[in-house]
């Protein structure tokens, strides 16, 4: 999907709550393997290989493809964090891309400040760090930018500073044709209601969700997290914003079934919401290694979306 048709969808995302399938009609799919969506690889599913120096941002298409037959990579700011401005940088990007035949999705934005502070300045500061990667997404043809939305406060005030801070960066990424998409990320991001309230709130065809089958933590305590949100109630609420879906996996059985998520049951509420963009995959378990961990989320991944898309 790129970023014409991310505007068109999103515009068409309230008439699709009316018109099941109108979604379905308006996307194409490159996976060739008969599914309802196309399936890309996010960068943080080889983190470890990353920083342990194992790999190289640019060999990480490269690795998408060859070593996984995935076409479609979702990039982590993380790994080119000084980079968004080095135009030889994003130019080596896109040549390696090119030659491989590799769609560049989005980048996940992390560390630039919390979006959702109650404080205007610390808000808006946030907001401007943003900007570059916005541009970045846009030379490298990127669809969308994904946000998280840090602040602290109560529900209802941290929701004003949310919807504030996201008019604010999707005003400014209008005019590059790029989308400005919330992953649930632990705490309030997580409860799929007030998130899916912030996006109605803010009512921008280029602001959305990017639900995540993990990452539902609503509290954390020393001992990990205390409370949970229904992941399934979430998704499925945040799928009326949808501008992209993430499948979190973490530990697999014997038999190659996610002992945590029910795929089945995930990628039901995705077809039903209509979706046919790209799936990325994030790997994110310590029990196999990490293109273990991605070749079986793929084939769990793949194997459940062809019972569904007969």
């Amino acid at each position: 999907m790129d970023r014409k048709q991310f505007l068109q969808i999103g515009g068409l995302a309230s008439i699709t709550t009316m018109v099941p399938g109108m979604m379905a009609a308006c996307s194409s799919k490159s996976t060739g393997n008969d599914l309802f969506f196309d399936i890309s690889l996010a960068e943080w599913s080889l983190h470890r290989t990353l920083f342990d120096g194992k790999m190289k941002h640019l060999e990480f298409p490269e690795a998408a493809k060859n070593k996984f037959g995935i076409h479609a990579v979702e990039y982590v700011n993380q790994f080119f964090k000084d980079k968004a401005k080095d135009k030889d940088y994003l130019d080596e990007m896109n040549s390696r891309c090119e030659d491989l035949g590799v769609t560049q999705v989005l980048i996940m934005i992390d560390g630039e400040g919390p979006l959702a502070a109650l404080d205007d300045k610390k808000r808006s500061s946030a907001v401007e760090k943003h900007y570059k990667w916005v541009e970045a997404a846009q030379y490298l043809d990127c669809h969308s930018i994904r946000v998280n939305l840090r602040g602290d406060g109560q529900p209802e005030e941290k929701k004003k500073a949310a919807v504030d801070g996201l008019s604010q960066l999707a005003t400014f990424a209008q005019d590059y044709d790029i989308g400005v998409v919330v992953e649930n990320h632990g705490g309030l991001s997580s409860n799929g209601q007030w998130l899916s309230s912030v996006i109605e709130k803010v009512n921008m065809e280029n602001c959305g969700t990017l639900p995540d089958f993990g990452n539902f933590c609503l509290e954390y305590g020393a001992d990990g997290c205390t409370e949970d949100y229904d992941p399934y109630k979430g998704v499925k609420e945040m799928m009326t914003y949808d501008k992209g879906v993430s499948a979190k996996s973490y530990e697999f059985d014997k038999k190659g079934h996610e002992t945590t998520i029910d795929f089945s049951r995930m990628l039901k509420i995705v077809k039903e919401a209509g979706y046919t963009g790209h799936i990325g995959i994030e790997y994110e378990g310590d029990g196999l290694s990490e293109a273990e961990g991605i070749r079986a989320t793929k084939e769990l991944l793949t194997e459940a979306g062809k019972e569904l898309s007969t």
